[in-house]
């Protein structure tokens, strides 16, 4: 392996999750990358705003329209 401060950020990612990972296992690892990824905002609200008035099948036909399924 590279030594730290040669390595890219994808790199320094992958080398931060499988030593998580290999330490507490990938249930350990994901809760303590939750603890720093608590994100902004409010999203109950801003998940109000963005469907309102939408059905189930309004919001997938819009991920179909993108791509995203």
């Amino acid at each position: 392996m590279k030594t730290l401060n040669r390595l890219t950020p994808a790199e320094l990612r992958k080398a931060g999750w499988e030593a998580l990972n290999n330490k507490l296992g990938p249930a350990g690892a994901l809760k303590f990358v939750m603890e720093y990824e608590s994100g902004k905002g409010n999203y109950t609200e801003l998940r109000r705003k963005m469907f309102e008035g939408k059905m189930v099948k309004d919001i997938i036909q819009d991920m179909k329209k993108e791509g995203i399924t």
